[in-house]
């Protein structure tokens, strides 16, 4: 341990050195992760942040824990679990919610070795490491934890891109909504009434080939204005989506529905790599295709057209997943949070190269939290995006009502 001690030393003199993780953020707190991974010897690794709610989410995973990326954390989960004292401590897997526990257990993990960071008299972050045999952690793994906590908390002191969620500012989201709408509305009520006046003034002047494409046009703006009033207006609620139907579905068939009746310049370009049969989901099917619509369209909007845009799913022992693929301008490390929040914008101003009011993804987050899953967004190997939604397995929660244990 000693070597890997050394190691762990000369990985974050490194980490700080290297003009993409020196600047901090989630790069910074990957690279902990994957040195601290390797100095504990332990099969995963995590980080979550807390909120002034009291409630939290996992912004950084690696090895085992990594299905957890981005997934939310209780306040009670986060009650139970902080705890005066020393700042590094052993954590039963019982204090964490129970489809948690089970996912843990069943990826080699007993119990969890968890780091407090504790700064100006508030918890920012907990630092937690997967622990694969019931040996309480040894003194070398106790300074390993606190080297690292130490570093994480030095990144939230200095502000070195962390939170990497912030806290809304009412005023500056009602600024911002009255720009993103009339900016995003502005777009498709030109276009229709730029053709319905050629239609109108021009319909004799017209032959039915372009009197067509005109009508095409003007359906396909229609559309997404339709669209756009429905986020707007879902946006503009504190439920952001409707009431919801949960119980158990078949997700290979509802996402094989959904990618047939995605619009038809989506569908061209989409490939769908789906298994034949996949374990229960439980959730709303309904939600579905407009789940799917959003990633779908994220994709081909920052990819190339001659990018194929690629539909996964999967499973394990607690959830069940699908993922929406694509090779095109990928997403920064530090972004991976943000773009969930509403109205965010890679970029922004009048010169913006890409629509859209910054609502898609958060809308789909708040569907599938509403459901007990949620959703991550990560870089994918080899350049492109990783878009990925988990929901719990509609098997297990029926077996789980049945022994009285949900």
């Amino acid at each position: 341990m000693e070597v890997a001690y050394r190691e762990l030393t000369l990985g974050i003199a490194a980490l700080f050195n290297d003009p993409v993780t020196g600047r901090g953020g989630l790069p910074a707190l990957d690279r902990l992760m994957h040195l601290g991974q390797y100095a504990l010897g332990v099969p995963g690794m995590a980080v979550a942040e807390l909120h002034s709610t009291g409630a939290g989410r996992v912004i950084a995973a690696t090895g085992t824990a990594d299905w957890a990326l981005g997934r939310p954390v209780q306040p009670e989960v986060v009650a139970a679990v902080l705890r005066p004292g020393p700042a590094t401590y052993r954590v039963e897997l019982g204090a964490v919610d129970d489809e948690a526990s089970d996912q843990i257990t069943s990826l080699g993990s007993r119990w969890i070795l968890l780091h407090r960071i504790d700064l100006d008299g508030r918890t920012p972050a907990l630092l937690g490491a997967f622990m694969p045999d019931e040996r309480p952690a040894d003194p070398d793994q106790l300074a390993v934890m606190a080297l690292l906590g130490a570093t994480v908390g030095r990144l939230y002191s200095e502000r070195a891109g962390l939170p990497v969620q912030h806290a809304g500012d009412d005023l500056a989201d009602r600024e911002l909504f009255i720009a993103v709408t009339s900016h995003e509305l502005r777009t498709p009520v030109t276009v229709i009434k730029g053709y319905a006046d050629t239609l109108r003034d021009h319909w004799g002047q017209l032959d039915d080939k372009a009197r067509r494409e005109a009508a095409r046009v003007i359906g396909q703006r229609s559309d997404e204005l339709a669209r756009l009033v429905d986020r707007l207006l879902a946006a503009s609620t504190d439920t952001a989506v409707g009431t919801l139907s949960p119980g158990p579905f078949d997700l290979v068939e509802a996402l094989r529905h959904a990618a047939a009746n995605l619009p038809s310049d989506l569908r061209r370009r989409f490939r769908l790599e789906l298994p034949d049969r996949l374990p229960l989901a439980y959730g709303d099917r309904a939600t579905i295709p407009n789940v799917l619509t959003e990633l779908a369209t994220n994709a081909d909007k920052y990819s190339a057209r001659e990018q194929a845009v690629v539909l996964t799913a999967g499973h394990d022992r607690r959830t069940v997943y699908f993922q929406v693929l694509d090779r095109g301008i990928g997403i920064a490390p530090e972004q991976v949070h943000q773009v969930f929040e509403r109205f965010w914008q890679a970029d922004s101003g009048d010169g913006r190269r890409y629509g859209g009011a910054g609502l898609g993804l958060y809308l789909v987050r708040k569907t599938i939290e509403r459901q007990n899953g949620w959703v991550s967004l990560r870089p994918r190997d080899g350049g492109g995006t990783v878009a990925e939604v988990r929901l719990p397995r509609g098997d297990v929660k029926r077996d789980a009502r049945a022994s009285g244990e949900a």
